[in-house]
Order: structure tokens, then sequence, then C-alpha cells
């Protein structure tokens, strides 16, 4: 906002137009996110029309849950910093059952439902999530597992995800892919000082007749925002 507040009074002539602004207005011409803006944002690789629409559907789900309360399905691609999210669930779960947060982390469970719309109350333990998608493979949604992609496909809407805390020592073992899980199609990242990947989120367990080798050479993977 400031940026823009300032370049406005640039092309007016009220202020000088420092190196920093006009980095801003040649990335405006061309419709990229300015550098300015990068440098304070959640990572994106979205242009600017993109961008800008992402970051309204954001501050609408905030100020949902603001308003109205915890909805039954979070919108995981919608926050600033997902690991803030993700490791409060765990500190939940392990405060609620008096167990270390080491000893505790997520089982995925896929859920049958389409649509959010189909939700309407949230699991008594963990979370829903919904709002990623696939890359390198498609859903089976009738024998619920992942298959391959369809010709000329890139990326497939994933399933909505129950994130259920569990006991590390009582997770499951059926068939199944770790799926790695970036913020980005760029699929890297640098370490925070806060200890997690810029991009890299985490690892989810998705059900597979196939074995790990076939889809990681496939570069299959979950994105939780597209480049477009």
């Amino acid at each position: 906002r400031t940026s823009l507040q300032n370049l406005d009074k640039a092309l007016q002539g009220l202020q000088v137009l420092s190196s920093e602004l006009e980095g801003v207005l040649r990335s405006l011409s061309v419709g990229k996110v300015p550098a300015l803006w990068q440098a304070q944002s959640y990572p994106s690789l979205k242009p600017l029309a993109s961008y800008v629409s992402d970051l309204l559907a954001r501050l609408a789900m905030l100020s949902s849950w603001f308003s109205d309360g915890q909805p039954p399905c979070f919108w995981i691609s919608g926050f600033f910093f997902t690991p803030s999210f993700t490791t409060a669930v765990l500190q939940n779960y392990a405060r609620q059952y008096k167990l270390p947060i080491d000893g505790v982390g997520f089982d995925f469970e896929v859920r049958p439902e389409a649509d959010v719309a189909h939700i309407s109350q949230p699991p008594a333990e963990g979370v829903l999530v919904h709002g990623m998608y696939l890359e390198g493979c498609a859903w089976d949604s009738k024998a619920r597992m992942l298959c391959e992609s369809a010709p000329k496909t890139l990326f497939v809407p994933a399933p909505i995800l129950w994130l259920r805390p569990v006991r590390v020592s009582d997770m499951g073992s059926a068939p199944h892919y770790d799926c790695p899980v970036y913020r980005t199609a760029d699929r890297r990242g640098v370490l925070a000082t806060t200890g997690h990947s810029t991009n890299f989120l985490m690892m989810v367990r998705l059900p597979s007749n196939q074995p790990q080798n076939h889809w990681v050479l496939r570069g299959v993977c979950l994105l939780c925002s597209l480049s477009d």
C-alpha cells in the first residue's frame, strides 16, 4: 500500500522516483509482482492479476474465520505461514492427551466428499483441508487412490484430506506414496530462521497400489498454489 501511494506521488511530481519505486513501476507495467512486494509476501509464482485475486481470497478466508468462527474445512493454501497452522493442530492434540509433541504426527485420510460445500461439521480431532493440486498424476475417486494422469493434463485438484493427529507408533501402514507438499511449483526453498523450509511443507501419505518409485519417477507432488 505504501509503495503504491508513494508511486502515485512520484508520478505527480510530488516526490523523487527512487530506484525501488521505479522497480515497482516497471513490474506493474508488465503484469509482474514487484520484488519489493515479494520480499514481504508469502511464496507465489503468480502473475500480478492472479496474485491480487489470490491475496483477496486469502483475506476473505481469514475475515470469514474471524466473523463466522472456525470453518469445517480449511483452505490450506490461504495461510501466510502454513507450518504454524499444522504445528498448532499437533500441539492442541498433544496438550489434550498430555503427550510429548515429538511423539505425535499426522495420519492422513482421504475424504469421500467431492466438494467443500458438502462438509458441515469439522472432525472431532485434527482438521480437514482442501485447495491443493496433484502434479504428475491424477486421483481415482472411485478406487480412492492415485492413478495415471490424463493426456495433456498437468495438474488436477487434490481430494479433501483429513489431517488426523495420532501417536507416531499408531500410524497406519497401508500401501501408500509419500507425497511431498510444496507451497509453489518452484519445488525449492531455503531454511527460514524458524527451521522450516520456505517452500516444502510436509510429506503426505496418499493411497496407492504402485511402489514408491513409480510415482517418484513421475515427479508426483502436491502443490498449495499454481503459477497461473
